[in-house]
């Protein structure tokens, strides 16, 4: 390799992969193993998009609907729809979380050079959740920050709040 290449000009992989019309970005390093939507085993009282949880030959792994994270519609489930398993580390442990994606596309060398950083405003999704934003072949891809996205202590809380959050009651004295 030409040690005279800069950092930013030295790709890393991305798994890339679509929800809805979009397409979105993970580094490879992050990600684990891609698997088949399968049979999910849905958890009462979580927020909306914990879909559920696999068992990864196993272990119990929790499916995020990344579609849902983002407050849109669910993952529609068809052909292509899979779960890519995310290695993610909270306070020295090592987590394994899936999330569910609308299908897989490609794996693609993308040099720091031709990503951007995530846009204040006008994006879809919170900008926290964006790393940044690569332009591959005139297009836009959003790399996301898997910390921020599969936040466990955000997880947790929205979790604790959902548990505490009382039945609504119907009113039925009418």
């Amino acid at each position: 390799m030409n040690a005279a290449l800069s950092q930013t000009e030295v790709p890393a992989q991305y798994l890339t992969f679509t929800l809805g019309a979009e397409t979105f970005a993970l580094e490879i390093t992050q990600i684990k193993e891609i698997i088949e939507y399968g049979h999910l085993t849905p958890v009462p009282m979580m927020p909306e998009f914990i879909r559920g949880v696999i068992n990864l030959r196993g272990r119990v792994v929790p499916a995020i609907d990344l579609k849902a994270r983002f407050n849109r519609d669910a993952v529609a489930v068809g052909k292509r729809t899979c779960i890519v398993i995310i290695e993610v580390i909270h306070d020295d442990s090592q987590y394994d979380i899936g999330i569910v994606v609308d299908a897989v596309s490609a794996v693609l060398d993308i040099a720091g050079s031709d990503i951007e950083p995530a846009p204040a405003f006008g994006a879809k999704i919170r900008s926290d959740f964006i790393q940044g934003m690569a332009k591959v072949e005139g297009e836009f891809i959003i790399i996301l920050d898997v910390a921020k996205v599969l936040s466990v202590d955000e997880m947790v809380l929205l979790a604790e709040a959902n548990q505490m959050t009382p039945p609504v009651q119907a009113d039925i004295s009418r």
